[in-house]
């Protein structure tokens, strides 16, 4: 591992230097067309291809300069060569499976601990345990018989590979995000305990603008850097308002250089999950946007005034003007995914053709398959770099999904 001294992302589009990702496991395999709707998914990845995928898309990173890191390795990391940590990360991991019974917690715990290295059993505890693994004894609650014919221990942690949402780094900062679901808010305990505990990332000073203990949910996915003085929150089916003006607060306060925040409010539903699910950032002056909701979004400016009240302000300029007068240049180009509304806009934006993840200003990460917007991409100016999507994109996410920026260099 090379020497991290810091988190810092202060922009979208900044030279990106190091990120987090998870490289799919025996989760996808875990998942059955009975589970799907509760485990957030719409489809079944072919983990063959979605690994070989996966890793292309890793592959790509590296060439590129970008140090990758994997979630899975660092939290195996974490736990190496101190049990009292271990032990604690197991009892909390096993308490918010929802396990249960005490027969099953102790069972659970024999089984994890069973394992010869940490790694493998962090592999494990993302895939989920099939009752059939482990043996449950001194069967001594209702729910030990009742719950029987129930597939899974523990259940498997599908959207991970998504590193985007339970945590984003905000400046030198991180949001460890309180997710809407209680499926994905399990992700959290990974990097709540790699923060706090790993040998190199536990010894930075990180502040938390949320945490995941906290009321009110809020996602990585709607949140975006679009320069080191503006932020972009989407209120989302998976965003609150209110998670969004305690973070404000914080951040305002902490001497961060962020000055506004820019809260757009989006539809609530499955295709419009996130903010960067429908818009993100490629360039300086240059974003790519799902038309369906330019119509519907509203723009919230929230700022700090000079006796740190926090202050808001709707926008009624086009998204066009709001963005320009924000980044304080003169014309912003709005790249619309398939090109407009209709057909080619609604399959290109389900495969996340809006997602993009930069690596470098006019410089993109993009999926194969949505060759339409891809071609309005290049017609830009923008630089692709186009990887494999069969498999990966069923589960409703794209690059920027799939990656958690820890370092970017300034702008």
């Amino acid at each position: 591992m090379s020497n991290v001294d810091r988190l810092f992302v202060n922009s979208e589009i900044g030279r990106l230097r190091k990120v987090l990702l998870h490289r799919p496991g025996e989760e996808i395999e875990n998942l059955t067309p009975d589970l799907m709707e509760r485990l957030l998914f719409d489809d079944i990845p072919y983990l063959k291809v979605a690994r070989e995928e996966h890793d292309e898309f890793a592959r790509v990173l590296k060439e590129n300069g970008v140090e990758v890191f994997y979630i899975e390795e660092l939290m195996a990391e974490t736990i190496e060569d101190n049990e009292e940590v271990k032990e604690k990360f197991i009892n909390e991991f096993i308490e918010e499976a929802d396990v249960s019974s005490n027969a099953r917690k102790i069972a659970l715990k024999k089984y994890f601990l069973s394992f010869k290295s940490n790694k493998e059993m962090v592999d494990k505890m993302i895939a989920g345990v099939r009752k059939e693994e482990i043996e449950i004894v001194n069967k001594n609650s209702l729910a030990d018989f009742v719950k029987s014919d129930y597939l899974f221990i523990s259940d498997p942690m599908p959207n991970l590979y998504f590193t985007r949402d339970p945590f984003a780094t905000i400046g030198t900062g991180i949001t460890l995000n309180h997710m809407r679901t209680v499926t994905r808010n399990r992700e959290t305990i990974f990097a709540d305990y790699i923060f706090k505990y790993h040998k190199v990332f536990g010894k930075i000073n990180i502040p938390k603008w949320c945490d995941r203990k906290d009321k009110y949910s809020i996602e990585g996915g709607d949140e975006l850097i679009l320069s080191k003085k503006v932020l972009a929150i989407g209120i989302s089916q998976r965003t609150d308002p209110e998670a969004i003006d305690q973070m404000a607060k914080k951040i305002f306060s902490d001497g961060q250089t962020f000055e506004t925040i820019l809260a757009f409010d989006i539809p609530k539903t499955r295709a419009f999950m996130h903010l960067d699910t429908v818009f993100t950032m490629v360039d300086y002056d240059k974003f790519t946007i799902h038309p369906e909701i330019e119509g519907p979004l509203r723009v919230f400016a929230i700022t700090q005034n000079e006796n740190a009240e926090i202050e808001y302000f709707e926008e009624v300029m086009t998204l066009e003007k709001v963005l320009a007068k924000y980044l304080e240049i003169d014309n912003v180009k709005l790249i619309r995914c398939g090109g407009k509304k209709g057909i080619d806009a609604s399959r290109e934006q389900w495969n996340d053709g809006s997602n993009t993840l930069a690596i470098s200003p006019g410089e993109v990460v993009v999926y194969s398959r949505n060759h339409v917007t891809n071609d309005l991409l290049r017609k830009e100016g923008i630089k692709l770099h186009v990887i494999s999507s069969s498999e990966l994109s069923r589960g409703r996410g794209g690059p920027r999904c799939m990656s958690m920026p820890l370092e970017r260099e300034s702008l």
